[in-house]
Parts: C-alpha cells; structure tokens; sequence
C-alpha cells in the first residue's frame, strides 16, 4: 500500500509542490478577474450637474444660465463672504447606473443663432459628460429662458453696504 502511494505522488508531478507553495506564509492568492470589476462607482447628480454647468458656459454664445430668478439669487448668493459661483445653476441631471439625462436653461446672447448655440452646447455636454463619468447621455434638453440685449446690464443686485 505505502508503494501505491509513493506511486501516486511520482506519477502527478508538480502536485505537492503546487501544493506545498500555496501554504507558503507570506503567498496570498489574489481574487481573479479585471480589478475595475471589483466594487461598485457611483456617480451623484451634482457631479454630473456640475460638468454639463462648465460645459455649457463654454460654448460661444451662451451668455448665463438658469432663469432671472435663479441667476439674481446666485448673485446674491456669490457676494457673500465664503460663497462660491454655483456652476451647476440652470442644471438638472437625472443619473442612473448606466445613462443620464439632462435639463439645461440658457440665456444667449443676442444675435446668435439659438439652433446654433444649442446644438453645440448638446455636443459639448455630451461629450464632456460621457468622456468624464463613463456614462451615455440619453438627452440634453436645452431651455432657452431668456436672450441678452447689448444694452442690458448685467442682473446683479445692489450692494447695501459701501
């Protein structure tokens, strides 16, 4: 019987010392697979809100965005020792695991083509969304709420103190 197993052991070569390394103290086995497949990333709508916000305001011929109430209490908002300009204003996001959806208000400025303008603020959204959180974005949806007339001044309250 002791032959048998002597046996067995030459005829499997590399088995016990397969077996013998596994056990060695300080050789721990990794989980298989791709790491990113390891865990879950979420993305918070203010994240994604925030993005389309910068993006937007990049695209030529986008003067503000959000409505006059919105934009008037942001003025207010950003005089205020410590506050910071709300980039995510006249942004709506809706976001899923996969996709997303937004909702955008824009001021543009008067004389440009609003087909024009928002057509490249889709583009410019979409692609600064999908290349910074991975996520398909379903539609933009762009309110134009108001235009900019070049004798306008700019809405912002007046300061009470001087």
């Amino acid at each position: 019987m002791t032959d048998m197993t002597e046996q067995n052991r030459t005829d499997s070569p590399g088995s016990e010392k397969e077996a013998l390394q596994s056990r060695k103290p300080g050789v721990t086995k990794r989980g298989g697979g791709d790491p990113a497949t390891r865990g879950r990333t979420t993305i918070a709508d203010g994240v994604v809100e925030k993005i389309a916000g910068l993006a937007a305001r990049d695209v030529l011929g986008v003067h503000a965005m959000g409505s006059g109430l919105s934009r008037t209490f942001g003025a207010v908002r950003d005089r205020v020792p410590g506050g910071s300009k709300s980039v995510s204003r006249g942004v709506k996001a809706e976001v899923g695991e996969l996709q997303t959806a937004l909702d955008l208000e824009i001021v543009v400025e008067y004389g440009v083509s609003i087909g024009d303008v928002a057509r490249a603020v889709r583009e410019n959204v979409i692609a600064a969304v999908e290349r910074m959180t991975g996520l398909e974005v379903v539609e933009v949806n762009i309110a134009v709420s108001d235009v900019k007339l070049p004798e306008e001044e700019d809405e912002e309250p007046e300061a009470r103190l001087q």
